[in-house]
């Protein structure tokens, strides 16, 4: 029997919060994600502790589900404003929820641990419009952002209370809702004297910046622009795959810096923090524009998809150079974490841009790169059901920390 069934709800100041949450014993969380990618849910089961205000982790184990044949191009369809439908929107919130519930029993099951033994399931969802700039209309001015795959789908058929919609509060609060897995970076590597840099590169590029020793208030955030998005939207229209697998076509090839410079102009590079991006600026009319220009200056599909992954690698060197060196005077080590972990050519051209900064990844800090976005909204909904702050203010904008996502209950 989990905590939440046989405590009642206890108010703490204006944040309710499940009071059975409040023990200093071990939990076992699952985290869900699935990121700009669109093509499967990342799942991760983790066992949390806490002592002296530093955690405890262990990944339990750790899952990618792939998604039904043919959901990504309907999730890209109700994505884009032009082909979106209030009625599709409406079918995929509810039946994205029931395979995120699927793959909370299949990582639960490849750990050999029943839904009974799980005390807590944080699911992202899987985000179809951000739209962060705030905007005037109706007379209130707000940003939005929406994730689906209803959490409330995933309580009622695992049986464990679902913590979901993170993004929403922080928005509320007048932040970007994004970056909010530096919170987590925070928690987890900080270090008393080397300056870190954590990048997350799934879809977007995303960078944590903590310096040596920091407070919660000293962490810089950002997403410095495209990532696997922009590679992997160049591989499908050229190689016919999802990926350029380890970056070798990209290799073979020879980056064009026209086209390079060409979507560097682009204004959201100069845009200081905090600031977030996705596939509304960075997605498949960005590729297409690239893939069009390339053919018409006769690249081949090797030069092509070099020049997209340097427009990821020249990015992430120009927002080092301009947002963060300023901040933190040096960078001492970068920890890579995401699918673009695995592309040994992006790799290694960030440490030769980067150079001497350390290049490492979350998996020689004992964490999978491939898990820990995952991992991450695990560790963000146990901090909302004990009514702890889970974004930065500094990473995302906004006017104060945020308790984030909502707590739904099964039964």
């Amino acid at each position: 029997m989990t905590w939440w069934q046989v405590t009642k709800p206890a108010v703490r100041g204006s944040t309710v919060v499940l009071s059975g949450f409040h023990t200093t014993q071990d939990r076992r969380i699952i985290g869900l994600m699935s990121g700009t990618s669109a093509d499967g849910i990342d799942a991760a089961v983790i066992r949390l502790g806490e002592k002296d205000d530093r955690l405890s982790l262990d990944v339990l184990g750790f899952d990618t589900v792939a998604f039904p044949s043919g959901l990504r191009d309907r999730l890209m369809e109700v994505s884009d404003a032009k082909t979106g439908r209030i009625d599709e929107l409406c079918r995929l919130h509810f039946e994205l929820g029931e395979l995120f519930a699927r793959a909370a029993f299949v990582v639960a099951g490849s750990t050999g641990l029943s839904m009974e033994e799980i005390d807590l399931i944080g699911s992202h969802g899987q985000t179809v419009q951000h739209l962060p700039e705030r905007e005037r209309r109706f007379d209130v001015e707000t940003g939005a952002t929406l994730q689906i795959g209803d959490p409330s789908v995933i309580a009622q058929r695992t049986g464990v209370v679902t913590v979901g919609d993170f993004r929403a509060a922080d928005v509320a609060r007048g932040g970007q809702g994004a970056p909010l897995v530096p919170y987590v970076d925070y928690l987890l590597f900080r270090h008393p004297e080397k300056a870190r840099g954590l990048l997350n590169l799934g879809g977007i590029a995303n960078l944590t910046v903590l310096p040596a020793d920091p407070k919660p208030e000293d962490v810089l955030a950002f997403d410095t622009g495209p990532a696997n998005m922009l590679i992997d939207a160049v591989a499908r229209a050229e190689l016919g795959r999802d990926m350029d697998a380890g970056g070798a076509a990209a290799r073979r090839g020879k980056a064009t810096e026209s086209l390079v410079t060409d979507v560097l102009a682009m204004p959201y590079f100069e845009q200081p923090p905090p600031k977030s991006t996705g596939r509304e600026l960075f997605g498949d009319r960005c590729a297409s524009t690239l893939v069009r220009a390339g053919r018409e200056a006769g690249l081949s599909s090797e030069d092509l998809l070099a020049t997209a992954t340097e427009i990821t690698v020249r990015s992430i060197e120009d927002a080092c150079r301009r947002f963060v060196i300023p901040v933190v005077t040096r960078l001492d080590e970068l920890i890579v974490s995401g699918g673009g972990a695995r592309n040994g050519f992006l790799l290694e051209r960030l440490a030769r841009v980067l150079a001497p900064v350390e290049i490492s990844t979350s998996d020689d800090h004992g964490l999978s790169s491939d898990a820990k976005e995952a991992v991450a909204f695990a560790v963000l909904a146990d901090r909302t059901v004990r009514g702890r702050q889970g974004s930065l203010p500094g990473a995302t904008g906004a006017d104060r920390p945020a308790v984030l996502g909502k707590i739904c209950l099964p039964g």
